[in-house]
């Protein structure tokens, strides 16, 4: 799989499992780190829980699987790192704190409409 379309399996995947705000990040202009961040929030720990094991298991079934994942225990902010996609799974509170998409301001947001539920 190349980087865009483990980044709409990541966003499909938080998607299923209710993550709100979903949003995707092109970093590729501004950095060498990745291509993308895919930043969504959770209400819960076991949310945030939920959404990040899922994205584990769809690319899993690409054979594709992290080279790192931090945050699990704690559920504040889960980070797993897919080599040219980092997933952000957040809580309310720190992703509010951390502000990602203000921080990175400089990389243009990707339109996912296609990919998500409208409601």
């Amino acid at each position: 799989m190349n980087s865009k379309e483990i980044m709409e399996t990541v966003v499909k995947a938080m998607d299923s499992k209710k993550a709100i705000d979903i949003k995707v990040l092109d970093i590729s202009s501004v950095t060498t780190m990745a291509d993308y961040f895919v930043i969504c929030q959770g209400n819960s720990g076991t949310q945030m829980k939920a959404i990040s094991e899922e994205v584990e298991d769809k690319l899993a079934q690409f054979g594709v699987n992290p080279i790192g994942r931090e945050g699990m225990s704690t559920a504040y902010w889960i980070l797993m790192d897919y080599s040219d996609v980092i997933v952000h799974v957040f809580s309310n509170e720190s992703r509010g704190f951390y502000s990602i998409e203000n921080l990175w301001s400089d990389a243009p947001e990707v339109d996912i409409s296609e990919l998500v539920t409208q409601e």
